[in-house]
């Protein structure tokens, strides 16, 4: 809880830089803020576990060291029996997954080898993820920041006000219609987000064998059944005790082997750990497509764009609104409803309303097309 506590103090710090400025969407900071600091927590976690006591004990013999044996098996893996996770616990096998492995017949053998590199691989997942927002940031470039010129407060003189709000309303009108590649520029890291989750969900599924696409859906049905007749799908893909096979010279010069069974405490972590991120990757997969058909509706939906900002801004009036859509184009409405997420609703409401009286008498950014009509973006 306190390593908690001092990333959000962290990323309060972090924020305070840039006076809480919104550049993004509720779901993209999902993937590039929560889903960034949960992966480092994670991370950390089971590098702090692997090094506070011991990940793995192995039962061994006085002729092989305790150290030396657990060390062995931690770096060279270790491996269960497939055929002995849907034997009965108590009476056929001590655990599910540990057999004798010379039994009669051929038998499927599943070496465990990920262990010694989850928390590296958390950590590099934390870095995909932060990727898209470290690339928006560049190419958004401080524009909105450097815009609402302390705005967003709304507590200074009339005369700064007035100020101020001439200075933005002559950005506006002067870069009117010229925003369109900025704002596909964000279109395209919100889609580079969709592609990080997804592939994500099938690097994971390399990781664990295979064994991750379908991991939270095998844990719903194991849930709805009757235990006994199922094997459990974290104890088959993060076994807490498995096998491990030791060979050393024995006092005649022959080969002697050791067969040894090893607890691996930590993966009652790490089943933990991928299960929330399963259901968690599947929601903000969810989101992040919604997100994209929103997004393909406003680029083709003039009146959307109108309606939306209408809903979001009630103070704004509506054929200021419709004024501002007809005579702009999408990536104008994006710069305005991310200034409009920024700026103290009164002092955006006069800056609107004064855009849309200024391209209502001034023909300069006249649109073609029908009088009345509001145009395609």
């Amino acid at each position: 809880m306190e390593f908690l506590r001092g990333v959000y103090a962290f990323m309060q710090v972090s924020r305070s830089s840039v006076s809480h400025v919104k550049i993004d969407s509720p779901v993209f900071r999902l993937h590039t803020n929560a889903t960034v600091i949960l992966l480092i927590t994670f991370s950390i976690a089971v590098t702090t576990r692997q090094y506070v006591g011991n990940p793995i004990d192995c039962v061994h013999t006085r002729d092989i060291p305790e150290d030396v044996l657990n060390t062995y098996c931690w770096i060279h893996s270790t491996y269960t029996v497939v055929d002995a996770f849907m034997k009965k616990q108590g009476s056929e096998v001590p655990f599910p997954g540990v057999h004798n492995s010379q039994g009669r017949g051929p038998l499927t053998i599943k070496h465990t080898k990920y262990y010694q590199w989850v928390a590296f691989t958390l950590f590099f997942q934390a870095i995909l993820f932060y990727t898209p927002r470290w690339l928006w940031k560049s190419w958004e470039g401080g524009k909105i920041h450097a815009l609402i010129m302390d705005l967003d407060i709304g507590i200074c003189s009339e005369a700064e006000k007035k100020q101020k709000k001439k200075l933005l309303l002559d950005y506006l009108w002067e870069n009117l219609r010229y925003h369109n590649w900025w704002a596909y520029r964000y279109y395209v890291c919100e889609l580079l987000a969709l592609i990080n989750v997804i592939g994500q969900m099938f690097l994971m599924n390399r990781f664990f064998d295979g064994e991750f696409i379908t991991f939270g859906l095998k844990v719903i049905d194991y849930m709805e059944t009757d235990q006994e007749d199922r094997m459990d799908p974290m104890i088959y893909m993060f076994p807490r005790m498995t096998k491990c096979t030791f060979f050393k010279y024995g006092s005649s010069g022959e080969v002697e082997k050791h067969d040894a069974i090893c607890i691996l405490p930590l993966n009652v972590v790490n089943e933990k750990i991928y299960i929330f991120l399963w259901f968690w990757f599947i929601l903000l997969t969810f989101l992040t497509l919604l997100t994209l058909i929103y997004r393909v509706v406003i680029i083709f939906s003039p009146r959307m764009r109108v309606y939306l900002f209408r809903m979001r801004f009630r103070l704004v009036r509506r054929d200021a609104i419709e004024i501002i859509v007809r005579r702009s184009k999408m990536g104008d409405w994006f710069l305005l409803y991310l200034l409009g997420e920024n700026i103290d609703t009164v002092i955006f409401r006069d800056v609107v309303q004064d855009l849309a009286n200024r391209l209502g008498h001034n023909q300069h950014h006249r649109v073609p097309g029908l009088k009345g009509e509001i145009q395609d973006a």
